[in-house]
């Protein structure tokens, strides 16, 4: 229907960093052999990604002929001093147990706050919104992270649920369906629907 507007959310390939269960926000590192194989038969016209190397390489393993449009603003939180380190390096650390009490008060040092990840990821959604209504796209994704796919479910998915509570698998996508008015509201999408990504047989 022409008064509905498709956006779907990937999160990147599992990363090495990822298996071992280490904050990785700004900082990157390379996708696990399993994760270069991931595929979708799911095409949209726009195609959106953080500008880090992760993301775009999930992206075109997806999308292979596809035209990124890369933005900063969907990046990861960034974990300042923590990036790479695991709850077993931090748990410790008295700011690092405030931290996991109270995410929203207090930041990691020389990281950013939720308040600063949340307006930063808010930003590149009006941007990524304004292209679509401009260009008069149907059909839109955006390859990021999963803090910023929590957020962006937490602000528009149909049932509102909190950030901690949505589980965002690297094998998995969702797609958000609005009626374009909402979207231009910034109000919630009608329906919510998972992409399940598949393993393409090598040889």
């Amino acid at each position: 229907m022409d008064d509905t507007v498709v956006i779907a959310l990937f999160r990147h390939g599992l990363t090495e960093e990822n298996k071992r269960k280490a904050y990785l926000g700004w900082n990157d590192s390379p996708l696990c052999f399993e994760s270069k194989k991931s595929s979708t038969i799911n095409r949209y016209q726009l195609y959106f990604s953080s500008d880090l190397p992760r993301c775009i390489t999930t992206a075109k393993k997806l999308f292979p002929k596809s035209e990124l449009k890369l933005l900063s603003h969907l990046r990861e939180m960034n974990f300042g001093k923590w990036e790479g380190k695991t709850y077993e390096d931090l748990k410790g650390v008295p700011l690092y147990q405030r931290w996991l009490s109270a995410p929203q008060s207090y930041s990691p040092p020389e990281g950013e706050s939720f308040g600063e990840f949340t307006s930063r990821v808010s930003s590149g959604w009006e941007k990524i919104t304004e292209d679509i209504v401009t260009e008069n796209v149907q059909r839109c994704a955006i390859i990021t992270h999963g803090g910023v796919i929590r957020y962006l479910l937490s602000e528009f998915a149909p049932e509102p649920r909190e950030f901690w509570s949505w589980p965002v698998p690297h094998h998995l996508g969702f797609e958000l369906v609005f009626e374009k008015e909402a979207l231009r509201r910034r109000d919630r999408c009608t329906l919510l629907r998972e992409v399940p990504l598949t393993a393409k047989e090598l040889g």
